[in-house]
């Protein structure tokens, strides 16, 4: 391809960042990623995103689109020793029933996050016109006089006495996550903050790591109590590497899962589902339970804004923060980073609007299938509209036909991994086979006993 600028600055370097600048490498001289901690080598859970000690998956369409940008990754990681196996074919449970397995031929990729990151970010730092700027602090951007056009950023190196410097760039990517400054820099060169649609879950993780046992999974990636309205504690507990494997415990409007080993214990056996108890409780654990908050789900509505500045982008959760139970993130964020591609193939810089619009596009319709689920809990903050209520009065119905049927089990598990859109689910065949087996919308089983009486460090789970 041809050069289409000097240099382009990524602001950020997690996954959302580092697939920027591997697209952006095919097309600019020089791509400079800034980010406040230390990066090239780390394979642990660092200051700057502490999310990354929780469970984590590479569904699908990531999967697919990693291979396509990284070809030979996925062997490369089970070389590394990371778990991979079949999306269907994983232990699921939705409303405390299983599903039934389906060989999908989807691939799900269940490696610590942390060493996920270390594979991607070294296949990109390897890229002789990348460079990683790392120990800097984001001071704001720089722009023209008439402040239409942004040509770089003003950053600080994160050691005493340290003064600002700035940085030329022919573009700039903010891949910052939630916590992006860009609406406020908007607003400081005079531009319009984006509207922000939020979705209130009051979601907590609370995670701990334990030595693998190959009776814990009798032949199984991992088992997945997913929450839902009637019981809403869940959790994720999978392989993550050849001796070790992970728990991540799910709460949400408060119910948050205990930090102490006891109360994490009691918690797991509060479950709706035996299975994940039986395979801990008296496991060798590893470390001590860490928790994570995430109140709520955050969607930045940058494509409704009439004006921005030229040669600004905006990438990865700085734009939308998923609830992170559903597992889109980084596939959402590989298919933004292709989305760039598309754009820098055109053979000029990408037009600010243009692009933003159509990373809104991308963002529809794992939003709908997040925020949308989210709201099928009554004490979740947010606007339900018929499409909403309709959706997961028919998804409950999918679920229920998928302890039942195979095939529906598969069609669910391509929307869930981004392969097909929700609508595949409403085509005529899926609709008789689902209806076939749920004509109304099933009534949940009953809870499980132990969350009558909590055990002491739990709280109980609000009424559904």
């Amino acid at each position: 391809m041809s050069e289409i600028g000097r240099r382009a600055v990524v602001l950020g370097g997690s996954m959302a960042g580092v697939l920027a600048a591997r697209v952006l490498a095919e097309s600019y001289g020089e791509v400079l990623v800034v980010d406040r901690d230390t990066l090239l080598g780390v394979r642990e859970p660092r200051r700057g995103a502490p999310h990354t000690v929780h469970a984590h998956g590479l569904h699908a369409r990531g999967h697919l689109n990693m291979e396509e940008l990284f070809p030979g990754i996925t062997d490369e990681l089970r070389a590394a020793g990371v778990p991979t196996g079949d999306l269907g074919e994983m232990r699921w449970f939705f409303n405390a029933r299983k599903i039934r397995p389906a060989r999908t031929g989807l691939v799900s990729v269940t490696a610590p996050r942390p060493v996920l990151e270390h594979h991607v970010r070294s296949r990109v730092a390897a890229l002789p016109n990348v460079r990683f700027l790392e120990q800097h602090d984001v001071l704001g951007l720089v722009t023209t006089d008439d402040r239409e056009r942004v040509v770089g950023v003003r950053v600080r190196p994160r050691a005493d006495g340290a003064a600002p410097q700035e940085l030329d760039a022919d573009l700039v990517v903010d891949a910052t996550g939630r916590g992006s400054r860009t609406p406020a820099w908007l607003a400081e060169l005079g531009y319009q903050r984006p509207e922000e649609e939020r979705v209130k879950v009051g979601l907590a993780y609370t995670t701990r790591h334990y030595r693998l046992r190959p009776e814990m999974f009798d032949g199984v990636q991992s088992i997945n109590p997913v929450a839902s309205p009637a019981h809403p504690r869940g959790a994720f507990f999978g392989q993550v590497g050849r001796d070790v494997c992970i728990l991540s415990l799910t709460g949400v409007l408060g119910d948050h899962p205990p930090t102490d080993p006891e109360g994490f214990l009691a918690f797991v056996r509060s479950l709706p589902v035996p299975d994940v108890y039986d395979a801990v409780h008296d496991a060798e654990a590893l470390d001590d339970p860490v928790s994570f908050t995430f109140p709520a789900s955050v969607r930045r509505r940058y494509e409704r804004l009439t004006r921005m500045p030229d040669r600004l982008l905006v990438m990865g959760d700085a734009v939308c923060s998923f609830n992170p139970v559903y597992g889109q993130g980084m596939s959402v964020a590989s298919i933004e980073a292709l989305t760039l591609r598309e754009h820098l193939r055109r053979g000029r810089p990408p037009q600010t609007g243009a692009f933003m619009a159509d990373v809104s596009r991308v963002i529809d319709t794992p939003w709908d299938i997040s925020a949308g689920g989210d709201l099928d809990f009554p004490g979740v903050q947010g606007r339900r509209t018929l499409q909403v209520r309709v959706g997961n009065a028919y998804m409950a119905r999918v679920q229920y036909a998928a302890t039942r049927d195979a095939r529906v089990t598969e069609g669910f598990m391509r929307v869930a991994g981004l392969i097909d859109p929700p609508q595949a689910l409403m085509r005529p065949s899926m609709v008789l086979r689902v209806l076939r087996h749920a004509p109304l919308r099933p009534a949940a089983p009953p809870a499980n006993p132990s969350l009558a009486t909590p055990t002491a460090g739990t709280v109980a789970p609000p009424a559904a």
